[in-house]
């Protein structure tokens, strides 16, 4: 995505076109007849574009959840119908998308991805009175909105930043560079990291950035051998984190490379090849390896699919929904919000899942994990054994 900068001016007509989009769509749906022939999940991510292995695994989720309840009569009687959109991560295609769901009468939403197309599709779903579950944006600020039919199952990024904080004091690397892509989200998450670190007293060696999409890391390489960085922590995804990795093992560098949540994906690990192993990365623990997710992963599997972790992140939004509309013995979105606000626990393949006031949920738990060939030739990642 091409980004450009832009000054107050350009935020104020910027805010004014989404304020008024979200008017706008807020009247159609107040004008449209509350009732759903059939009950639409829409389904909103990156199904194409550099991104696109995430917004599979979210879409192949949410379907696999959506197969199944239909299979057993729907929710309280009702066929749900699934509703795809295509944003790639991009934040106009993002808000282009939301509208189209309002239009289209979809009650509920699953994603977007990232955080730069979540936040201003999130001020559309809001105002159409949507329920819209988050599977992997990060940004505070997605919660901090306070709108009260959005919920996270992923956790934000001032928690990510607090656990690798921990592990750089904890192993005394006194010698960090901060890097990421230039994208909201990325860049969102270096800072987040740079604050953290700087409220112990660590200042990094080296904050810098490179546009997503770019393929010739030597000059950034460079400055981080320079820097004399002991680790490099990427703020961004899996496609440059893949050539920043293969093209420091290349230069011979003895730097640590470390990601966040982003570079959860085997694409990773193909594009760096060597670089790969040794690579740090904050993730949750793997949900495959959940007890509660084991039906889920051979449902997938014997499909031909290699689930990745997000595809589990959008099957429980929906097992949530189905609860919660159990429970409030309806699928207006409001009452719905209103039952997973209520404290309510819910069983999900990741585990039991609550929400806090904001529609962040009560137990994140992020870790520490490397990426290592294991004994089958594969490269994947396992816990370091930090916590």
């Amino acid at each position: 995505m091409m980004q450009r900068r832009v000054g107050r001016g350009d935020d104020f007509m910027d805010a004014l076109r989404r304020w008024i989009r979200c008017v706008l769509c807020a009247a159609l749906v107040l004008a449209s007849a509350p009732a759903f022939a059939q009950f639409r999940i829409g389904i909103a991510g990156p199904l194409s574009g550099p991104d696109a292995v995430f917004g599979q695994q979210i879409r192949d989720g949410a379907l696999q959840a959506i197969a199944e309840i239909n299979a057993s009569g729907g929710i309280l009687g009702q066929r749900v119908l699934p509703v795809l959109g295509d944003d790639q991560s991009n934040p106009q295609r993002a808000t282009d998308t939301a509208i189209k769901f309002a239009r289209e009468k979809v009650a509920v939403v699953i994603g977007p991805f990232s955080s730069g197309a979540a936040l201003p599709a999130s001020t559309i779903y809001g105002a159409a009175g949507i329920l819209e579950f988050i599977p992997a944006a990060t940004s505070p600020r997605l919660t901090d909105q306070g709108i009260g039919t959005l919920f996270r199952l992923s956790g934000r990024d001032d928690q990510q930043s607090q656990v690798v904080a921990r592990y750089i004091l904890d192993h005394h690397l006194t010698k960090v560079a901060i890097l990421h892509d230039r994208t909201a989200e990325g860049k969102a998450l270096a800072d987040a990291l740079r604050v953290a670190l700087k409220a112990a007293g660590v200042t990094e060696v080296l904050y810098d950035g490179i546009d997503k999409g770019a393929k010739d890391f030597a000059p950034l390489t460079a400055r981080i051998v320079a820097s004399g960085a002991e680790l490099a922590f990427w703020g961004g995804t899996q496609t440059e984190a893949g050539l920043l990795a293969r093209q420091l093992h290349g230069s011979g560098a003895h730097v640590t490379l470390m990601g966040g949540t982003g570079i959860a994906s085997d694409e990773f690990s193909t594009l760096a090849g060597a670089g790969a192993e040794g690579t740090l990365m904050v993730f949750p623990p793997d949900p495959r390896e959940r007890a509660e997710a084991a039906a889920l992963l051979q449902s997938l599997s014997a499909k031909g699919s290699d689930p990745g972790a997000y595809a589990f992140y959008a099957y429980a939004a929906v097992e949530i929904l189905r609860q919660a509309a159990s429970s409030a013995k309806s699928l207006n979105p409001a009452a719905l919000a209103r039952t997973i606000h209520s404290g309510m626990s819910f069983k999900t393949v990741l585990g039991p899942l609550g929400f806090d006031a904001k529609g962040d949920r009560t137990t994140p738990d992020y870790d520490v994990f490397v990426w290592r060939k294991g004994r089958n030739g594969r490269m994947s990642y396992e816990n370091a054994g930090h916590s």
